[in-house]
């Protein structure tokens, strides 16, 4: 996709395919609109005050309006001036891209981005505009016999006006960042959508090393299972053991430039280290699901999608600073040699673990994966993962779930959530919770019982982060969508990335 902006404070003489202009629902004008309209001898506001409400996101097609250049002009609407939001302004943004797509566009140009948002700079409202494009022009074809090659969507190039040229430079750098937030959006999707016979432990082992090849700046190791043992990660070879798919442990480093260091200031702090759940498969294992519905169970690696996705879209970027990635990945399957409700594992930690219930098998992988983060003294550890049920009870789809042990952390990834409209909720992790996982025959136990059932998994995970700052984001009510509308939706990547954006 190509992105780039163009200054003028004549729309109206832009020659583009189709020209999106916003119109707020008391009829009030954008700049552009108002420009549009006067070129059209009142056309624009004719056509409002008969038909157009101007709710957000809806849009209306004028065609070869006198006076104009482009053969489209796109009315969309904003909802109230008062009310306007970067919410507000992404739903626009969105709803042009998708009329584009539809329209089989190829190029278009968007003023919706010149237009003052509260909250919102520049930099934001081009970035939402490029991730608005990348979320339209998304399309899953991987494994379909004969693929429609007419369905993909033709759009290729958005142009961003403004009327200012001061805004150029920061409409450009948003445009850099909300462009590598779309392909790694798209790559976190992919990777979620594929089935659990293509999007093995080991094709995630291939896909970072082919991150490695395309940027220069993210080394990777994928550890197989003799490297593995090694390491004494006993909880997360114990998962692993109930399927013949072999497990990988996935390292990605990245090293953008280092930061710039003030005078007399203190020595960098160390790197940021994402870790994610990659169960390609969950069939529960001997504590099996129902099932109905157990084909999504092939979104259970959305969290590793989503450390992929995120660096990728920090590779693109050229943030500055350290990146670890880490990526446990395997099945969990049902078999002779599988975990048996009862069994007692050890930890890379030396901490054992009683599992109660084979089905709770993220958090037996993570541990192993947050003990061995240990060894970068990271500044901050951050695990992604499609937990727990009981979080998709206490929250639905709308806001991820954060742990987290360090309350700045926390304020600063819910901070990049709103920021990037890819929210969380806060949610307890008291130590009164840990009583649920006591074991009458090991260090620990794996659940703690029904009720609390997401505060008691992060209680599990908190016991392996004695060493740094951690948070924990539960994305099993975000990661995907079920029903017709079914597929990878790319969160938390935009949390991340905006997070990751802000430390730098």
């Amino acid at each position: 996709m190509d992105f780039s902006i163009s200054i003028s404070a004549s729309p109206h003489q832009t020659k583009t395919p189709a020209i999106a202009i916003g119109v707020f629902s008391e009829g009030v004008l954008s700049a552009a609109a108002d420009a549009v309209d006067r070129a059209s001898s009142g056309a624009v506001r004719a056509v409002i005050k008969a038909e157009f409400t101007g709710r957000v996101g809806a849009t209306l097609v004028l065609r070869s309006l006198q006076g104009v250049a482009a053969p489209r002009v796109v009315l969309v609407g904003l909802g109230k001036q008062a009310e306007y939001t970067p919410r507000a302004h992404a739903r626009a943004e969105q709803a042009f891209a998708a009329y584009c797509v539809q329209a089989r566009l190829t190029e278009a140009t968007s003023t919706l981005a010149a237009i003052d948002c509260p909250t919102a700079p520049v930099r934001d409202r081009a970035r939402a505009a490029a991730a608005a494009c990348g979320e339209a022009t998304y399309h899953y074809d991987a494994s379909f016999g004969k693929p429609d090659l007419n369905a993909r969507p033709k759009l290729k190039k958005l142009t961003l006006q403004f009327a200012d040229a001061a805004d150029r430079a920061a409409a450009t750098l948003g445009l850099t960042e909300g462009g590598a937030l779309a392909h790694g959006m798209s790559l976190a999707r992919t990777l979620g959508n594929l089935p659990g016979n293509i999007c093995t432990p080991t094709y995630l082992g291939e896909e970072a090393k082919a991150l490695g090849k395309q940027f220069k700046s993210i080394s990777v190791k994928v550890l197989d299972r003799k490297q593995i043992e090694a390491l004494k990660m006993g909880s997360f070879l114990s998962v692993a053991r109930g399927s013949a798919e072999q497990p990988r442990f996935i390292v990605l480093h990245y090293k953008g430039k280092p930061v710039a260091a003030k005078r007399g200031a203190k020595a960098a702090a160390g790197p940021i280290v994402l870790v994610g759940k990659g169960i390609t498969f969950d069939s529960g294992g001997i504590s099996i699901k129902p099932a109905a519905t157990m084909d999504e169970m092939k979104f259970d690696m959305c969290g590793a999608a989503s450390v992929l996705g995120t660096l990728r879209a920090v590779a693109e970027i050229g943030l500055p600073g350290e990146i670890i990635g880490l990526i446990p990945t395997c099945e969990n399957m049902p078999s002779g040699t599988a975990n048996k409700p009862g069994d007692v594992v050890t930890s890379m930690s030396g901490q054992t673990i009683e599992i109660l219930n084979t089905d709770a098998e993220g958090r037996l992988i993570l541990c192993d994966a947050l003990t061995y983060a240990e060894r970068f003294k990271p500044s901050a550890v951050i695990d992604i993962a499609t937990l727990t049920g009981a979080c998709v009870v206490a929250l639905g789809k709308v806001n991820t779930g954060l742990f987290a042990s360090d309350d700045a952390l926390a304020e600063a990834l819910l901070a990049a959530g709103k920021q990037s409209m890819d929210t969380a909720w806060r949610l307890p992790l008291d130590d009164a919770y840990q009583e649920q996982l006591k074991s009458n025959f090991a260090d620990m136990a794996n659940i703690g019982g029904q009720p609390g059932g997401a505060v008691t998994a992060a209680c599990f995970l908190a016991r392996f982060t004695k060493a740094y700052h951690w948070a924990h984001l539960d994305i099993a009510g975000t990661a995907w969508r079920g029903g017709g509308d079914k597929g990878s939706t790319g969160r938390p990547v935009p949390m991340l990335l905006q997070y990751l954006i802000n430390q730098a």
